[in-house]
């Protein structure tokens, strides 16, 4: 037996398929097939990418693309800073990492790139 979606709008279980697009009965919403096959398979983990969208990995090491100003310490991150065994974490920040002379520290992704 061949499993469909719920509907994500309502969440009713009672969608059909009718020409490459599903309907639910319910509420009248309607999407097409493909992207109920795209949203599952995002929804089954994070995708983490870089400033130039390489997607990363736990233990990449990466590249600090601009300088980051340090709160509290005041101390600067250089531009071309190299940052090795990176951890991806699901956080406000998406990298944990430690940088020498600065210790452990939190990155966003969109300020690095794979090396």
């Amino acid at each position: 037996m061949i499993t469909l979606p719920a509907c994500p709008k309502c969440n009713s279980e009672y969608t059909y398929e009718d020409s490459g697009m599903y309907i639910c009965p319910e509420c009248a919403h309607e999407w097409p097939a493909q992207q109920a096959a795209t949203e599952s398979a995002e929804e089954s983990g994070k995708v983490y990418r870089d400033s130039a969208g390489n997607v990363l990995q736990d233990g990449d090491t990466v590249t600090v693309i601009k300088d980051l100003k340090l709160k509290g310490s005041g101390g600067t991150i250089k531009v071309g800073t190299k940052v090795k065994n990176i951890r991806l974490v699901d956080s406000d920040h998406d990298i944990d990492c430690k940088i020498d002379g600065f210790g452990a520290m939190s990155l966003k992704s969109e300020f690095v790139k794979k090396a």
